[in-house]
């Protein structure tokens, strides 16, 4: 059973201050026989019950407080303490709208200073000494108001920045699989269609590598397919490791991915230097995204060239280079989502990037991800 903590408080603030004061009030009247302590203690305890409710219903609670409060006071009698009422209007401003807040705390206001007037004025001397228990009864009131105002506003705020960094949760996350998808379908259909044309060019002369084109491609279409529900996993998912641990891809996908890449056509180099060591997830994803983006560029818009990947493990972090010797059909060697996926990639992992054409022909992506 779920505790409510706001209803405990309340209650234990009630009993706080009223246990005490009808205590001492009873004993005052049995001992000292001062009938009136008993009745300051009915008032007390009368202006302090409604705070049970000051959050449900903390305009009613304000007046019937400030009410309250006020009678002995009017009636030159000794009231309750002031503070009981502070902490009603106070719970005017916390819990209520801006405008019902200010206009109920101002016509409060306006009486506590019409009190304040009635009980100076016998004794006042001239209009000018009325001044400060007007200033005091509007003042007051409106500071207590002013208060519960400012930790309202301020709540606000922060559920507002809350909900604010939750959507740019939702949007980034959106991108990042916009980009999943994007490295997915670019890559494997790049690859389909490289070995489904280079089977229909042979089917005539040689069935056999025809055949094996296409089972390749069906392999292919069907890897593609996996990473694409590996991908919905993730949006399925409310909890796990992480978003890129669903996918499955990292360094050690790298050898079967250059293998797929030159089975459609794109001869390849594949290195590694230094000792291979565990990767964090995000950056051992990123360094396969990152392989996999620039040999499909490549292969769509160098043709004809051969490729160079180079992974190195260095103690600070890990770096990963593709080369090609191609000329690109396309500035920029496939401008679009490709470059600008890997740059982002990098930069969630805090890495530096560095992308652009070769002294002689050709194409570089560079990359540094610390660890």
């Amino acid at each position: 059973m779920r505790v409510n903590r706001s209803k405990i408080f309340d209650i234990t603030l009630v009993a706080v201050l009223a246990v005490p004061a009808v205590l001492g009030a009873a004993l005052t009247t049995v001992y000292a026989s001062r009938p009136e302590v008993l009745t300051s203690a009915v008032f007390f305890v009368g202006a302090v019950l409604p705070l049970l409710v000051r959050r449900t219903r903390p305009v009613l609670v304000a007046i019937l407080t400030s009410t309250i409060e006020l009678i002995p006071t009017a009636f030159r009698m000794s009231g309750s303490m002031p503070f009981v009422a502070g902490i009603a209007l106070y719970s005017l401003g916390r819990y209520t709208p801006g405008r019902v807040a200010w206009r109920v705390g101002a016509g409060l206001a306006v009486v506590y200073a019409g009190v304040a007037v009635s009980f100076n004025l016998p004794s006042a001397t001239t209009w000018l000494s009325l001044i400060p228990p007007i200033i005091g009864g509007l003042a007051g009131p409106m500071l207590c108001v002013g208060a519960g105002q400012y930790i309202r506003i301020r709540g606000e705020l922060k559920e507002r920045d809350a909900k604010a960094r939750a959507d740019a949760a939702v949007q980034n996350e959106r991108r990042r699989i916009a980009r999943e998808l994007h490295d997915v379908v670019a890559h494997h259909l790049t690859v389909i269609n490289a070995l489904v044309g280079g089977a229909r060019s042979v089917m005539p002369r040689d069935q056999d590598a025809a055949r094996e084109a296409l089972t390749a491609a069906e392999q292919t279409s069907r890897e593609a397919l996996t990473e694409m529900r590996h991908l919905l996993d993730v949006l399925r998912a409310d909890s796990g490791d992480g978003p890129d641990a669903a996918t499955g891809v990292g360094t050690g996908g790298l050898p079967a991915l250059v293998e797929q890449v030159m089975k459609a056509g794109l001869p390849v180099t594949f290195s590694v230097d230094g000792d291979a060591v565990p990767l964090p997830t995000h950056v051992d994803h990123a360094v396969y995204r990152i392989v996999q983006e620039a040999l499909t560029n490549t292969r769509k818009h160098a043709a004809g060239a051969r490729a160079t990947v180079r992974l190195a493990y260095l103690d600070d972090g890990v770096e990963v280079e593709v080369l090609d010797d191609g000329m690109s059909t396309v500035g920029g060697n496939g401008a679009g989502f490709g470059l600008g996926g890997m740059a982002e990639r990098v930069a969630l992992c805090g890495g530096r990037l560095e992308t652009g054409p070769r002294p002689s022909k050709g194409f570089r992506v560079f990359a540094k991800l610390p660890l």
